[in-house]
């Protein structure tokens, strides 16, 4: 199968003098989305146990306690532990979204690591044969955008570690500039550059 590599003057205007900082922001917001905010401590009010004074206020020759919940005791509370109650979402507006994807396809493309092939199809759905059609390209990595994914297709790519398979819906900044090469349908390459007009500001 053919593939054309797209050099820097194939690029319409649009994608010409972005500012980088946008496909930074973007890849930080993406980052922080994907955040599970998992991580939860228990402070002494939410540890059970601990109603009961753990000895008398005086006379006792130690420091007054009034809990053995308290966070010097063990099994006591955490003192400023991290709580599932943080949000680390961040929001990032569409113009910007669409401004990191044009910047780092443009980035790809002017180190010639933008290929477009007529069609992305494994038959037989086996690995064996999807990897050898990656290795064609002699990449390190790459993400090959399809224009809609099939089963076997998909099944081949699935356990190829250094390769990605989506669809243009998830095609993005941050997955553009994570992967060393990108390898992209004609038809999908052909309809991202007919929308791009409608991205300038």
């Amino acid at each position: 199968m053919s593939a054309t590599v797209v050099k820097i003057s194939d690029l319409p205007k649009s994608f010409i003098d972005i500012n980088p900082h946008n496909l930074y922001l973007y890849c930080k917001a993406y980052m922080a989305n994907l955040r599970a905010s998992s991580a939860h401590t228990k402070n002494r009010s939410a540890v059970s146990g601990g109603g009961k004074k753990p000895f008398r206020q005086k006379g006792g020759g130690r420091a007054r306690q009034g809990s053995i919940r308290a966070p010097q005791f063990r099994g006591g509370g955490v003192v400023f532990g991290p709580t599932n109650a943080k949000n680390y979402t961040q929001k990032v507006n569409k113009k910007q979204k669409r401004l990191a994807l044009m910047y780092a396809i443009a980035e790809k493309v002017a180190n010639e690591k933008v290929f477009v092939v007529d069609e992305i199809s494994i038959p037989s759905g086996k690995t064996k044969d999807a990897n050898e059609f990656f290795k064609s390209f002699n990449q390190r990595n790459a993400l090959f955008v399809k224009e809609s994914k099939d089963d076997n297709t998909e099944r081949a790519f699935r356990n190829l570690q250094n390769c990605c398979l989506i669809e243009p819906k998830e095609l993005n900044g941050y997955l553009a500039a994570a992967y060393h090469a990108i390898v992209i349908e004609k038809s999908v390459w052909e309809n991202l550059i007919k929308e791009s007009w409608k991205w300038q500001i």
